[in-house]
């Protein structure tokens, strides 16, 4: 492991909860191997690209890292009706990161998509060397999931596949897609990789109770969460 800077950043507007205030601390890598990673991750760190972050909030905890118990896991009936919606007509294809301009083109309808009906902040359009940055230039190799409803790209997701856990890393659809819940499907398709794998955990990044965003992570049964005592807990069941 090689660090480059690490620094807390100052308190700005809260990404998770907007009528409040975040700290985030930043560590630029170097090098990191994916075992050092997934120690990282155990202790409550993120990341994209080369930059691991971790909240540092003073006054607030409500940031939680979720995983997903894989070989435990069993469907809701909502998640079974995804399953079934998609399995046989969306393909999905794993490969290497890279840019295309059919992937920044979804990237950027998703997020205008976000910011009209949730609220997310306005952001201007994706450029590839900013992509590159966040999905592509990775510390060790991560795989880039790629959903196509016949030859129209629908959805692109990235994951870590780490010693003890998959980390799925981020995911974003085609809105005119957005009744195959592809988002679930994402979720659902890394949980079975991970029981195909005999892997004991998927990595759903932070939940937040108070995020509408954040809720549908907790309903993939059972979970945990890492409390601020350091220790991961029995969450959802």
């Amino acid at each position: 492991m090689q660090s480059l800077l690490s620094y807390v950043a100052s308190p700005s507007r809260c990404g998770y909860l907007p009528d409040q205030l975040w700290q985030l601390q930043y560590e630029h890598m170097a090098a990191i191997t994916p075992a050092e990673y997934m120690q990282r991750m155990l202790e409550g760190w993120r990341r994209f690209g080369n930059v691991l972050f971790r909240p540092r909030c003073r006054r607030c905890s409500a940031c939680l890292p979720l995983r997903v118990v894989a070989d435990r896991f069993h469907a809701d009936r909502s998640q079974r009706r995804v399953r079934q919606l998609n399995e046989d007509a969306v393909e999905l294809r794993i490969g290497a990161p890279e840019v295309s301009r059919a992937k920044l083109a979804l990237y950027d309808r998703y997020h205008a998509f976000q910011t009209e009906a949730k609220g997310w902040p306005a952001h201007p359009a994706k450029d590839a060397w900013e992509y590159a940055s966040s999905f592509v230039d990775n510390p060790f190799p991560t795989e880039e999931w790629c959903y196509y409803l016949g030859t129209k790209l629908v959805g692109v997701g990235y994951v870590d596949v780490l010693p003890g856990g998959l980390s799925a890393i981020y995911f974003f659809y085609d809105p005119a897609e957005r009744s195959r819940s592809l988002g679930t499907w994402n979720v659902l398709s890394i949980i079975d990789r991970a029981t195909r794998s005999r892997v004991p955990h998927v990595y759903l990044g932070y939940y937040v109770a108070d995020c509408p965003s954040m809720l549908y992570k907790a309903r993939f049964k059972p979970n945990q969460v890492r409390e601020p005592d350091g220790r991961w807990h029995d969450f959802q069941r």
